[in-house]
């Protein structure tokens, strides 16, 4: 192979397009980059448009891909079925495209790390020739239970009382632990089929590798590497260097963002004690209905702890008619903030979250404990392991109605913020911490995979 201009390997990383997925792979860019490797994160063309992710201060180079819907994104698309199969025949042509594009320039594509949930972007590298690795943006414990199920090895009891389920590497799991694809037969379809099509050809990549770190799910990491080809290997967590290990310059925030920050949260948290204020966020996606958001506001005005919501534009309707005038300065309810920052602030005691995983690693990175209350996909096993596994937080209890209830949300909160066993759960969440920074510093478990996995690209491709 001809030598690389600068000798730089050149890597293309294209993650599936949502909020959840864009940022630990554009963090993992970030990382690429300080290693000396040179990124191009390919958005979607609707994306980009909407985000300019040209004009940041990076060392990472934009472009674009199509998901056939270039004037409204997801929104353009008729349901869940007709987006992805637009996104699978718009991205597999126009990567295709890009790929074309680059070899004629002096820095032709010699690797693409892509979204395990777009396994067409291997077949793509492939038709070129070019290295393939596997980015898996969930917890590994959820990836390895879609393996079994995607393997047709999953076993299920046919009711929530009966035998808990059985995976090597895992704790024993009742029916409502399982991804909610799973659990909920025959719920979203297409994401599901999606979520299981990440093996379809895994076994062709190059290189497979996982958003967590090697002592947070070591057991369960074992068990699949026993399984997988080629070697699994773990290269989180991939949040904001300032909150790890500080290593590269100005890597305070993910950069893309799908919703308009707002700013005046961490200033209004200046003014409240440490350890005093409850966080509430359930994500990019989650839609509670009208009745869940009055107990979830009940319940947090019951509990008398300060506290700050975050309820997206589309879902704001569904607060409580003058709750927050009632709540005065006691309450903050904002569209979109800075998490990472949110949650590193020494006012916040308690994370209320969806348990969704890129909020899951956040928390357990900057020593929060957590109430979970999961709504749909991965959260539920997220949920499972921050209770019973990592003991860093309590899950809400889902009434027969399919709704939790004020008094279940003071109770959790107050387990969380009071007592012994919430400051058991807050040491932990400091032990967890730790480890998180110990993994991706120098020498760590995440920082010599990175370094494994750039060294062989680079042997391959200069």
């Amino acid at each position: 192979m001809e030598k690389k201009a600068n000798n730089r390997v050149h890597v293309l990383v294209v993650p599936y397009p949502s909020q959840g997925h864009i940022n630990p792979m554009l963090q993992f860019s970030k990382r690429l980059s300080s290693k000396g490797l040179k990124p191009t994160f390919a958005t979607t063309i609707f994306i980009s448009q909407t985000m300019k992710p040209e004009l940041l201060a990076s060392d990472i180079h934009f472009d674009t891909i199509s998901d056939g819907c270039d004037e409204g994104g997801f929104s353009e698309a008729e349901n869940v079925d007709d987006y992805l199969v637009r996104l699978q025949a718009a991205g597999s042509r126009t990567l295709t495209e890009l790929i074309v594009k680059y070899r004629s320039s002096p820095h032709p594509i010699d690797c693409i790390i892509y979204d395990a949930f777009l396994p067409w972007a291997l077949d793509v590298a492939k038709r070129f020739d070019i290295v393939g690795a596997a980015f898996f943006t969930q917890a590994c414990a959820v990836d390895y239970i879609y393996y079994y199920a995607h393997h047709g090895v999953l076993s299920l009891p046919v009711s929530s009382s009966a035998v808990p389920i059985a995976i090597p590497g895992l704790p024993l799991l009742e029916l409502r632990d399982m991804p909610s694809f799973i659990y909920v037969a025959g719920s979203y379809p297409s994401y599901f089929e999606m979520v299981l099509s990440q093996f379809s050809n895994v076994d062709k990549a190059d290189f497979i590798l996982v958003n967590t770190f090697y002592k947070l799910e070591q057991e369960v990491v074992d068990s699949m590497s026993k399984v997988m080809t080629p070697l699994l290997l773990t290269i989180g967590p991939t949040i904001p260097s300032m909150y790890l290990d500080q290593k590269l310059e100005n890597d305070k925030d993910y950069d893309l963002n799908l919703f308009k920050l707002d700013s005046t949260s961490t200033h209004w948290l200046t003014s409240k004690t440490p350890g005093s204020v409850i966080y509430i966020s359930f994500g990019s996606m989650a839609n509670l209905s009208i009745n869940q958001m009055e107990e979830v506001a009940r319940g947090l005005n019951q509990t008398g702890f300060d506290f700050l919501w975050v309820v997206r534009s589309s879902e704001m309707a569904k607060v409580p008619e003058g709750f927050a005038e009632e709540m005065g300065d006691k309450a903050l309810i904002a569209n979109w903030i800075p998490q990472t920052q949110v949650l590193a602030h020494e006012a916040v005691g308690c994370f209320f979250t969806h348990c969704g995983w890129n909020s899951t690693i956040e928390a357990l990175c900057l020593g929060v404990p957590m109430v979970a209350m999961p709504q749909w996909t991965d959260q539920t096993m997220d949920a499972k392991l921050v209770q019973d596994v990592w003991k860093v937080g309590v899950r809400v209890e889902v009434g027969e109605d399919g709704i939790v209830s004020r008094d279940e949300i003071e109770g959790c909160i107050r387990q969380v913020m009071e007592g012994e066993e919430g400051k058991a759960m807050k040491e932990n969440a400091l032990k967890w911490k730790e480890l998180a920074v110990e993994a991706v510093c120098e020498g760590g478990s995440s920082d010599k995979n990175i370094d494994g996995f750039v060294s062989k690209i680079q042997a391959q491709c200069n």
